[in-house]
């Protein structure tokens, strides 16, 4: 790994991965508690939220945060 990328935890990480890791970690309603977005409240799935996420950078910003933090935390 080169230097400039070995202190970024999201290097090579996909959206879908992080969704993946997050429902599987937090699940469905935990998740919409972080993060207040229709996607994760009505009728969630990960291709509806990946959907809406790679629309909406403030959304997506909020997940890459929860994401970082449960990284951090396990």
């Amino acid at each position: 790994m080169s230097d400039e990328h070995k202190n970024n935890p999201m290097h090579g990480v996909t959206l879908k991965i992080i969704m993946t890791e997050l429902v599987e970690h937090y699940g469905w309603e935990t998740l919409s508690e972080f993060v207040n977005i229709r996607c994760l409240t009505y009728d969630p799935s990960i291709n509806s939220c990946l959907k809406f996420l790679r629309k909406t950078p403030w959304a997506r910003e909020k997940i890459e945060k929860v994401y970082i933090a449960m990284k951090k935390n396990a």
